[in-house]
């Protein structure tokens, strides 16, 4: 059974979510409040996360960030905010999905299954946490990269991309599995996206950019890890 978190500070759109949920033998716990959904995260991690960004105590995307210190889980965002500004910051902390209010039952149901199996599909992590290179250490516990002496800052996108690279060595991931398992289901077009991120890397990562070794694209198929 998938447990889902549903945090929610309308009980009224809470309830529909959790009888809907209920209804397909999803396990639910629900939080009015960004304070509690971390607490209810921590004491029984989920499968998958609803989120309303819009939350009393918090702003939506601070949860996002502190979800993503657990084993990793799909997040969709409800929010009935309209501006792609703030949808992409949501993204960029480590949602999977922004879906906005008013929505129907059964888009948000078809959109979680989707999120919930590519979560299944990734293949279980290498189980050392620390993967060297000749131009870079990534420590996947402490989500730390160093070059050299000195720490690389990357953004939470930046890292997530990393991450599922530099866990499973030499896989050749298709362009459409990462922008998925990165920027979610309605960004499974943005090829753009994955250039200008995969750049980014290799120029905060590699030695010489423009003749990566670690990062390499495969032109028209995805992305791999080289270690």
């Amino acid at each position: 059974m998938t447990r889902m978190l549903v945090v929610e500070d309308a009980p009224q759109l809470a309830r529909v979510l959790v009888i809907n949920l209920q209804a397909l033998h999803y396990d639910v716990d629900t939080a009015p409040d960004g304070a509690t959904a971390l607490r209810l995260a921590s004491a029984r991690p989920p499968d998958a996360v609803l989120l309303d960004l819009g939350l009393p105590d918090r702003d939506g995307v601070d949860v996002i960030r502190g979800l993503r210190g657990w084993p990793r889980a799909p997040i969709l965002v409800l929010s009935a905010r309209q501006s792609s500004a703030e949808k992409v910051s949501a993204l960029d902390a480590g949602a999977d999905d922004c879906i906005t209010k008013s929505f129907g039952m059964d888009e948000l149901l078809a959109r979680l299954r989707a999120a919930v199996r590519r979560a299944e599909d990734l293949p279980l992590a290498r189980k050392t946490s620390l993967v060297e290179t000749a131009d870079f250490v990534n420590d996947l516990l402490a989500k730390k990269v160093v070059t050299g002496e000195r720490d690389v800052r990357l953004t939470p996108t930046e890292w997530h991309l990393l991450e599922i690279l530099v866990s499973h060595p030499r896989r050749l991931f298709t362009q459409q599995h990462l922008l998925h398992e990165v920027w979610g289901i309605s960004r499974h077009d943005r090829t753009d996206y994955l250039r200008v991120y995969m750049a980014q890397l290799r120029r905060k990562l590699e030695k010489d950019p423009s003749h990566p070794r670690q990062l390499i694209t495969e032109p028209g198929m995805g992305c791999r890890f080289e270690a």
